[in-house]
């Protein structure tokens, strides 16, 4: 077992772009990436798991010392370690799959590197930060992507931070129609959307799950840049754009032949627009580069504009 565990763990490692070796028993792999050095230790011995939480380790390369952190992989329900990395089935099956589907599409493996004590005490202080209620309340979809879930979607280490970011969820309709000659056009439209109202980008958004009630406590609510009766007119002019018609008709005068076209639109009395604004929850990572997650669709979203907002 403690043979496959290794394998395993030099899979998930070269997926986070470390470089993996083996070392001597009792220790079972080392792995170097820029300046962190990390040993590792599978086993569910607790002596042994012990010695290694208390030893320090260093490594020297080109004559500079590396403080190695260290990386324990047990199935050991509570081995009582602090000073050491504590991965057990949770974290062995999740990061596995996770360097598979890396290794898929070409990406980086972020792993969680926090010391076990750091860890508990970082768990405590943000369930304790999530009791404070912030007193803001919003109309917003729901926070479906935890932080911890955010960074790994995102594939980099860093600090995350949840934003609102505004948008005007609208719900339009078009009734009517226009005949020309023998050709009856119908403008019959319904549907749901939104836009960004801070970038004007458009995204198609069903307002069903949207929910008023208060955010988390250090959350950031961004202000809008649209106005609601820009992002109104808008949908307007696009729908009736979407909806013209150019229709050609065939007509004949003895022995020519002759077409004539003409272009339909909707009557813009015939079309309502509601819209409201609504707030997306995002997470945003900054590590070594600033990376954007949709909280409520665990989408990843592309780099943030100049204006630090998202675009899908």
């Amino acid at each position: 077992m403690r043979e496959k565990a290794k394998n395993a763990m030099r899979l998930i490692l070269e997926a986070a772009r470390f470089e993996v070796e083996e070392v001597d028993e009792p220790l079972d792999l080392s792995a170097v990436r820029d300046s962190t050095c990390l040993l590792v230790l599978c086993s569910n011995d607790r002596p042994m798991i012990a010695q290694f939480d208390k030893t320090n380790y260093s490594l020297m390369i080109d004559d500079q010392e590396m403080t190695c952190k260290k990386l324990l992989f047990t199935l050991e329900k509570d081995p009582g370690t602090e000073n050491c990395i504590q991965w057990g089935v949770d974290e062995f099956v999740r990061y596995t799959g996770e360097a598979v589907l890396a290794d898929i599409v070409g990406r980086e493996l972020a792993l969680d590197l926090t010391p076990s004590k750091a860890k508990k005490a970082a768990v405590a202080a943000a369930a304790e930060k999530e009791e404070e209620p912030s007193g803001i309340t919003l109309l917003h979809f729901p926070i479906k992507l935890t932080e911890q879930a955010a960074i790994r979607a995102g594939g980099i280490q860093g600090t995350a931070k949840l934003r609102f970011i505004p948008y005007f969820l609208f719900h339009y309709t078009s009734t009517g129609e226009q005949v020309y000659k023998d050709r009856r056009i119908p403008f019959d439209a319904d549907g749901w959307g939104a836009i960004n109202a801070i970038n004007g980008i458009k995204i198609d958004l069903d307002g069903k799950l949207v929910e008023e009630k208060e955010i988390p406590g250090g959350a950031e609510v961004c202000d809008p840049h649209i106005r609601k009766d820009e992002a109104s007119e808008r949908i307007v002019s696009e729908l009736i754009d979407r909806l013209t018609q150019k229709v050609r008709i065939k007509q004949e005068k003895g022995d020519a032949i002759f077409y004539e076209e003409k272009v339909l639109k909707p009557d813009r009395k015939n079309i309502t627009v509601d819209a409201k604004q609504v707030y997306i929850p995002v997470w945003q990572i900054r590590g070594k580069k600033i990376v954007e997650v949709n909280a409520f669709t665990g989408e990843l979203l592309s780099e943030p504009m100049d204006e630090g907002v998202e675009v899908f």
